[in-house]
């Protein structure tokens, strides 16, 4: 297990804005809060490995665009096709927006079942259905 993720650490523009959006998709997808100080959270996966949302006042831009060099998404792992749906459904409600809604749930290829979301600050989420 080496080659596991260990930890990830996002930069944020707004703290309570990636609470709301990250926390109810990791929470949704089995991930327990973490540690928490004024500016961050963490939450980790049932693997162990973490995520970590930080407002960092060494920020050196206000926003992130996934469009440029960097990271341009994360992908995590559903339970299944239903857990899927029902995150999509549940979405709009929790600070995300459905990207690709003309090719959904088939966006990244004929047999991966996934869904591709955004939030508010421009970060991309790839929730990923495990193979049939």
């Amino acid at each position: 297990m080496a080659a596991a993720l260990h930890h990830l650490e996002i930069w944020v523009p707004d703290l309570f804005r990636a609470m709301t959006s990250w926390g109810w998709a990791l929470g949704r997808l089995g991930w327990k809060e973490g540690d928490s100080w004024p500016g961050g959270f963490s939450w980790t996966s049932p693997d162990g490995s973490y995520l970590v949302v930080e407002q960092s006042p060494a920020m050196s831009a206000p926003d992130h665009d996934r469009l440029r060099p960097g990271m341009n998404h994360v992908a995590l792992n559903a339970a299944s096709r239903a857990e899927v749906d029902t995150i999509v459904a549940e979405a709009g409600k929790n600070g995300w927006t459905l990207m690709f809604a003309d090719r959904h749930p088939y966006a990244g290829g004929p047999r991966h079942y996934a869904a591709f979301l955004h939030n508010e600050d421009g970060y991309e989420l790839e929730i990923v259905s495990p193979s049939d």
